[in-house]
């Protein structure tokens, strides 16, 4: 399938297949309801922080009360992401011109993205728990990380999945662990990984159609940005902030542990990018440097031979 076919198959799914945050959730739905004491809010073993022995020590009522915060700041935390990626998205259509195969995909993903942010923020509102979401440097820089999307897009759609494919990948292993989560939570994430579906793919043809006519030098930086972009917003997306640590009262030799000492969580970190390995091979980005980048962030690896392919089958 041509790159203009994929990007018109795309654009097509999102007509056909698509969710409104205040009407495919049942917000008022009673099993919905967010009880502080639901047992359910306890985290997961497919969770990092929720494997530690340190957070399977705690009472149950703490269990319960740090993953219910866990939950909504990794929540907003998302939200926050997704309006950058929203804007840049903008600044991205904005320079397009007349004729583009990328505008009217763009735009429908800026409006299912509209959508993510509404439903992450109405359950952190259901939480009831005041969290900022990412760290500072983030939150500081979130303003002008958009308008990368216009000056080299195809940085901007490396930072894309650098956020997309951490999330897709966590919010997959725990709605495949079997545990038992709780109703409007798991709906959240049932709607957001049917739709980040499209918006990885987009990126990923985009990436991979549009590197290879770059010039040789745009290539060679593109190269070494890679991997640092890819371990810069994994960190800032699944490592908890200085402030989660404090309201969740997180040793510092757990969190020193947990991101990213402990050999499964090592194992984790390589597995999140195993698709973006792939991507960066084919998109001719990969060269001696970069490959000794990937090596020093520890996010080496074995590139996926397909998209999304499990990671047992990869190893």
């Amino acid at each position: 399938m041509s790159y203009h076919d994929t990007l018109r198959t795309l654009s097509e799914a999102s007509v056909e297949q698509h969710f409104d945050a205040f009407v495919d959730i049942a917000w008022d739905d009673p099993a919905y309801a967010v009880d502080p004491r639901d047992e359910r809010w306890v985290l997961p073993q497919a969770d990092v922080l929720g494997s530690t022995e340190w957070y399977r020590s705690l009472p149950l009522e703490r269990q319960i009360e740090v993953g219910l915060y866990r939950q909504a700041n990794v929540t907003k935390v998302g939200l926050q992401f997704e309006q950058v990626l929203i804007a840049g998205l903008m600044n991205f259509a904005f320079a397009l011109p007349n004729g583009s195969p990328e505008f009217r995909y763009a735009t429908h993903e800026a409006t299912e993205e509209c959508h993510h942010t509404q439903m992450f923020q109405e359950f952190v509102n259901r939480a009831g728990v005041d969290v900022a979401g990412a760290p500072r440097l983030f939150r500081a820089l979130g303003p002008f990380l958009p308008l990368a999307a216009r000056r080299v897009p195809v940085g901007f759609f490396i930072g894309v999945l650098a956020g997309e494919e951490p999330i897709d990948h966590v919010q997959k292993a725990i709605l495949r662990s079997g545990n038992e989560i709780h109703p409007l939570l798991g709906r959240i994430m049932q709607i957001h990984v049917a739709e980040e579906a499209r918006h990885i793919g987009f990126a990923h043809q985009y990436v991979e159609h549009r590197a290879p006519r770059l010039r040789r030098h745009q290539r060679f930086v593109l190269a070494l940005a890679f991997p640092v972009i890819m371990r810069w917003l994994a960190d800032a997306i699944l490592v908890p902030s200085r402030q989660a640590r404090r309201d969740m009262g997180i040793p510092r030799s757990v969190v020193r542990e947990v991101y990213w000492r402990r050999p499964e969580s090592r194992q984790m970190l390589r597995d999140l990018f195993a698709d973006v390995r792939m991507l960066a091979e084919r998109a001719g980005l990969v060269n001696r440097a970069s490959r000794v980048l990937w090596k020093l962030l520890k996010i080496e690896g074995r590139p996926s031979r397909f998209r999304s392919q499990p990671s047992s089958a990869a190893a």
